[in-house]
């Protein structure tokens, strides 16, 4: 098995993205170290219907032995991801608030989030910020660009339509594909462009 890949989870909206990269990354056997901000269990009662550490379980159970599933607290320092020693494929924050991504931004380690970002920052490890938040001020404009100039990965949560999407799943999909593809791990969710027929491509 290759070396983890380590997942947060903050108080953006946006839980239908982690729960499925979860499951994705799971069925691909890859193993996830995973950490969540307070706020997380909020928002993925209100998106979800249910509290985060049931789904959490879910996905454990789902993995079958294919892949796997550890779970750290956030004040837990002592996690593997806290230090540059332990080796990664990378981190993706799923979804990244925008004042998390202001203090990753501005190296202001004040839980295990915010640490293990800075750790695959100084690592030279990918790093890939899922953000939905919207409109943006230029405080936020100038945090992206100084987590970029890092080496992180900004990414909005806005899917495309050309691989014509039936519903929810199918934009949640793009999304998740689009992180995969970032972190490295080979998956198809969604046809690429260009690999369609060329009577469904859009016109």
């Amino acid at each position: 098995m290759a070396a983890p890949i380590a997942i947060a989870i903050t108080g953006a909206s946006g839980a239908p993205y982690w729960r499925r990269l979860l499951q994705v990354l799971l069925d691909a056997g890859e193993e996830l170290h995973l950490t969540w901000s307070p706020q997380a269990d909020e928002v993925c009662r209100t998106e979800l219907d249910r509290p985060l550490p049931e789904v959490l379980e879910e996905s454990q159970r789902r993995a079958h032995g294919r892949g796997r599933l550890r779970l750290f607290e956030r004040g837990d320092f002592r996690a593997p991801m806290a230090s540059g020693s332990a080796p990664y494929q990378g981190m993706a924050i799923v979804p990244c608030s925008l004042g998390t991504l202001g203090r990753i931004a501005h190296g202001a380690s004040d839980d295990l989030v915010t640490r293990a970002a800075d750790v695959m920052l100084k690592e030279r490890r990918r790093l890939v910020l899922l953000f939905r938040e919207t409109p943006l001020s230029l405080v936020h404009l100038e945090n992206m660009a100084q987590v970029t100039r890092a080496g992180a990965v900004v990414m909005p949560a806005a899917p495309g339509f050309y691989h014509r999407p039936r519903g929810i799943d199918d934009l949640v999909d793009f999304i998740v594909q689009r992180v995969c593809t970032q972190l490295g791990v080979a998956v198809r969710l969604v046809q690429p462009w260009g690999d369609d027929p060329q009577e469904e491509r859009p016109s």
